[in-house]
């Protein structure tokens, strides 16, 4: 359910609006349960979104860091090999 939370500090390019979203909606349905909320939850369920997106943008703003910015396609080709690793090719 959580296969889009993935790490957005400290990236070049750095992480997009979507990605924040992305993030967002994930961790809002985790704590929520549901991957679709009914009518009833949609207003509150989609003010979490936005809220948790704007806190997760301010963090993301105001960390620091000396390391050097990553990359995400080099990122991705560790976790490609990880899976591979563990699930096989």
């Amino acid at each position: 359910m959580c296969r889009n939370i993935k790490t957005l500090f400290n990236f070049d390019p750095p992480a997009t609006e979507l990605e924040i979203r992305d993030a967002s909606l994930q961790f809002v349905r985790k704590l929520s349960g549901f991957n679709v909320p009914s009518q009833a939850n949609a207003a509150a369920f989609d003010k979490a979104v936005e809220q948790v997106a704007a806190q997760a943008r301010e963090l993301i703003a105001s960390l620091r860091t000396t390391a050097a910015p990553r990359n995400r396609e080099v990122e991705a080709a560790k976790a490609k090999a990880r899976s591979a690793e563990r699930f096989g090719p």
